[in-house]
């Protein structure tokens, strides 16, 4: 453990290190390479313009080689590999595009992915904005925020660990230890192997998201509800409105920007959702989504470099929309300022 820290500890201080000897000696060097002397004055006013158009790409240089290298990169391979057999050496052509549409697993896949992003960006979206708005009329409201933001510092696998303790089921006679089947059991119902149960499973896992990142929604539209004028909120109260009618025609369209980045950002988590199906079921029982489905394939009887690839080209597919609309809303918001 001690080992563990004191090698992180080194990494934080190298990589800190070595990007400031970057930033200092690369401008030293363009300082160097363009000098301003006090002899020609059209010269040093040349070198000043040079060194103002450089020294920007000095910090974005590594950025943008990064993005390439881990981004770019990576999605140019993985498209050309869509093309490719198994091995990724044959030439196939569209055989592994063809395979995808007539296969029922990955018919199964978009499938639950569609629902998955029906049901999970609206949940986490509606409950955040809900507990942030019930939460500013209470005293102990930061308690409260801070016992839903809390699930959010826990990890997806640890996580579905719990969840997986709430829908425990035990066999025969066996005691019920499982939250959900002893709640069902103390009402005369029966219990249930409830992830096993086709179609609705796969609500069942989706709780688990909405449980973790309805803290992360609540949080964000927690300020933007703080930044709407007291004086909206005062003169509707004059006029009669109710809560509802507070709630639905004065603070919902003052945050809806802030409502579409939380969702957007939700949407895009929930295409790249792997760990808790993973963990929960393992794409067991019509449960696969996309995700799940590429690592499957990634290393199913050795592994099918094609068909992974195409599968992931999808997913980036899928995403793609989503962050243009997301851009060009941003562009347009900023061009109303």
């Amino acid at each position: 453990m001690l080992s563990q820290i004191v090698s992180a500890l080194g990494v934080v201080v190298v990589a800190v290190f070595a990007c400031s000897a970057y930033f200092y000696f690369s401008n030293k060097i363009l300082d160097l390479a363009l000098p301003v002397s006090d002899g020609d004055v059209r010269a040093a006013s040349r070198n000043l313009n040079r060194r103002a158009v450089i020294r920007p790409w000095l910090f974005l240089g590594p950025a943008l080689f990064l993005l390439f290298v881990y981004l770019v990169y990576p999605v140019v391979a993985t498209f050309i590999l869509s093309f490719y057999d198994r091995s990724g050496l044959q030439f196939v052509g569209l055989a592994n595009y063809k395979w995808a549409i007539g296969d029922r697993e990955f018919r199964q896949s978009i499938f639950n992915n569609i629902l998955w992003l029906a049901v999970v960006p609206a949940a986490c979206t509606f409950f955040g904005l809900v507990i942030a708005v019930m939460t500013d009329r209470i005293w102990w409201g930061n308690i409260a925020k801070s016992i839903v933001f809390m699930p959010m510092a826990i990890s997806f696998v640890g996580a579905s660990v719990i969840w997986k303790f709430i829908y425990e089921y035990r066999g025969g006679n066996d005691v019920q230890i499982g939250l959900l089947n002893a709640i069902v059991q103390l009402f005369g119902g029966t219990p249930e192997v409830w992830i096993s149960v086709p179609f609705w499973n796969n609500f069942f896992l989706m709780v688990i998201l909405i449980w973790i990142q309805t803290g992360f929604a609540m949080v964000i539209l927690s300020a933007a509800l703080r930044g709407i004028p007291e004086e909206t909120i005062e003169a509707a109260v004059i006029d009669g409105a109710n809560g509802w009618q507070i709630f639905w025609r004065i603070m919902v369209p003052q945050v809806w920007g802030t409502i579409a980045v939380v969702w957007t950002t939700i949407t895009i988590l929930v295409l790249k959702v792997f760990d808790i199906v993973l963990t929960m079921t393992n794409g067991q029982w019509q449960t696969m989504v996309l995700a799940n489905l590429m690592f499957d394939w990634m290393f199913r009887g050795g592994g099918d470099s094609g068909r992974s690839a195409v599968i992931a080209i999808i997913i980036m597919l899928a995403v793609t929309p989503i962050m243009i609309w997301n851009v060009r809303r941003a562009n347009r918001e900023l061009k109303g300022h």
